[in-house]
């Protein structure tokens, strides 16, 4: 079954580790904390975050908020 939450959560961990930033870097530069990323980029466990914060995610890895929602189905 496919998961939105998950495959977007994939996505934010391969785009930071590309501009080779720490969770921690992310979570000052989205002004979240450090357990909230790391929630998200967690395989286990439920993940829930807002649009906004997915906008602010892509703005602090200076991407496209659209590349969060590419993936191979």
């Amino acid at each position: 079954e496919f998961n939105l939450y998950e495959a977007i959560s994939i996505n934010i961990k391969k785009y930071r580790k590309a501009a080779n930033i720490t969770q921690a870097e992310l979570s000052e530069r989205v002004g979240v904390s450090h357990e909230f990323i790391r929630r998200i980029e967690s395989s286990k466990g439920v993940k829930t975050f807002s649009v906004d914060t997915l906008y602010k995610i892509s703005i602090a890895l200076n991407i496209n908020i659209g590349q969060l929602f590419e993936f191979d189905k």
